[in-house]
Parts: structure tokens; C-alpha cells; sequence
């Protein structure tokens, strides 16, 4: 069994777990806010807004998750079903986007609560996925709040160039088979425009995708209301 998990930096409480540093934070996002509703770029926006508080690299990467137009915000939340609409229905899941940031979140690092409402982990799969100590508990997790919402079918999918996608996608198909769970589980080359492009209801906080996908639904959210009790949340709205 690996011990690998996603908790903490050494730095994170730092960076993030004060008062202070949650309201720098806070007015950093509202200043995003303003340039992005402006047209502004975000790369450029955060650099200024980074610079303008001092941010450093990790927190810089928190503030990209963190910010929203508003637009952008309007938009996503428009297009969010409510838990009682998956019945029945088809969800399309950005399977490395969702498994890390619940991996992360029970490992307990600190996850971000975007202005759209989203929530966002500041790691990374680097070109290579490996799995954690609470990879396992986060499949049964997504399986059974899926089963409890009534979903009818889902589609998992996975980026094909990422290493050891291959040895995943092997895991969530013994385990639908085991359970007989209704998943088919794809490997692709470019999972966010299969997303984007679905007619399906995507589970994703991907901005990219979520700006683009007809319907969402923020199950990262429904889980860490209703079944994960102890977590570390940075939310500055």
C-alpha cells in the first residue's frame, strides 16, 4: 500500500491558515474580479494583483482558482443543477480534476472555494498520476453519493498521455464490475473539449470546461457538505 498522500505543504498554515492572510486574499480576489470583468488578461491580472499583495508562487495559484469574472461567475452558477436533477441522468466527470481534489481535501490540505462557487486544490498530476492512501476511499465516496443521487450512467474520463492513466482506468473498471456500478471509464488525449462538448451533465471545476459545458454539477461540493467532516476550507466571498 503506497503512503503517499496530498496533504499540506510544510508552508501552507503560513501562507494560508491565518486571518490576515485569508483578507489579503480576499481583497486580492475582489481586485481579480474587477480586471477580469474588465476584459483584463489573467495572466497579466495576476501578476499585478500577486505583486500588488506580496503574493508568493503557491498563493498566486490559489488566487488563478479563487478568481472569476463576473461574467464568468453569473455564467456557471446559471448552468448548476441541484442535487434532486441527477436522478435519472447521465454525469460526465473529469476524472484526474475530481479525484485530486477530494484526495486532497481528505488528506487535508487546504482547498479553495472559488467565486463561481467551486472548489479547487492547488496540486497537480505533472504528466504522471500516482495513487494516494486516499485514492480508494474517494472512488467509494464518488460511487455511492452517485448511487444516493440517483444517477443513472457515468462516464469517467481521463487524459491518455497522463502516466499510470492506463493502470487507473483498469482500477475503476474492476471496481464497477465488482459493484456493478454503471460507469465506463475512456481514456483521451484531450478530456476538457469531450467535456466542454458534452450534452451530459459534467462534473468539473475546470474553468476552461465549465465556461463551455451546457450543464454542471459541483459534486465536490455535495461531498464536502455531506459526507466529508473534517476539511480545511479557504473561502474569501
Amino acid at each position: 500500500m503506497t503512503t503517499r498522500n496530498r496533504g499540506k505543504e510544510a508552508s501552507d498554515d503560513r501562507l494560508f491558515g491565518s486571518s490576515l492572510v485569508l483578507e489579503k486574499l480576499k481583497e486580492a480576489a475582489e481586485d481579480m474580479c474587477y480586471l477580469l470583468s474588465r476584459g483584463f488578461a489573467e495572466k497579466s491580472s495576476i501578476q499585478l494583483v500577486g505583486n500588488r499583495y506580496r503574493l508568493n508562487a503557491r498563493q498566486q495559484k490559489a488566487l488563478r482558482g479563487i478568481s472569476a469574472s463576473k461574467q464568468q461567475i453569473s455564467l456557471r452558477k446559471e448552468r448548476v443543477l441541484l442535487p434532486k436533477e441527477l436522478k435519472g441522468m447521465t454525469v460526465a466527470i473529469d476524472g484526474f480534476n475530481l479525484l485530486i481534489t477530494l484526495e486532497s481535501a481528505l488528506s487535508g490540505a487546504y482547498i479553495f472555494k472559488g467565486l463561481d462557487g467551486c472548489y479547487r486544490d492547488i496540486s497537480g498530476v505533472h504528466g504522471t498520476y500516482k495513487r494516494v492512501q486516499k485514492t480508494q476511499q474517494v472512488l467509494q465516496m464518488v460511487a455511492d453519493a452517485l448511487q444516493e443521487l440517483g444517477v443513472l450512467t457515468v462516464h469517467w474520463y481521463f487524459d491518455a498521455p497522463v502516466s499510470n492513466s492506463g493502470r487507473l482506468k483498469t482500477h475503476l473498471r474492476e471496481m464497477a464490475e465488482q459493484q456493478d456500478l454503471p460507469w465506463h471509464i475512456d481514456l483521451v488525449n484531450d478530456p476538457d473539449k469531450v467535456l466542454a462538448d458534452s450534452l451530459d451533465i459534467v462534473v468539473s471545476s475546470d474553468a476552461w470546461i465549465l465556461d463551455r459545458a451546457e450543464r454542471n454539477f459541483n459534486l465536490v461540493e455535495y461531498l464536502l457538505e455531506n459526507k466529508i467532516t473534517k476539511k480545511c476550507i479557504v473561502e474569501v466571498s
